[in-house]
């Protein structure tokens, strides 16, 4: 008897995985989360940071 697991569902459209294109189910969904991604869609939360000005002043990296 095998242990082995089902194949997780497609994130995008529900289906099983194709070992191909894991954890999607085709080219079509992994091109469709991608294009989410790039369009900001999907977010990591958190408060957005100024990366204009220099970075913070770290004592530890002065060692003079």
């Amino acid at each position: 008897m095998s242990t082995r697991e089902a194949p997780a569902p497609c994130p995008i459209c529900g289906k099983p995985a194709a070992p191909a294109f894991r954890p999607f189910c085709s080219q079509r969904c992994a091109d469709v989360d991608l294009g989410r991604w790039l369009s900001d869609r999907y977010v990591i939360p958190g408060e957005d940071q100024d990366d204009t000005g220099p970075p913070p002043h770290d004592d530890q990296t002065e060692k003079t």
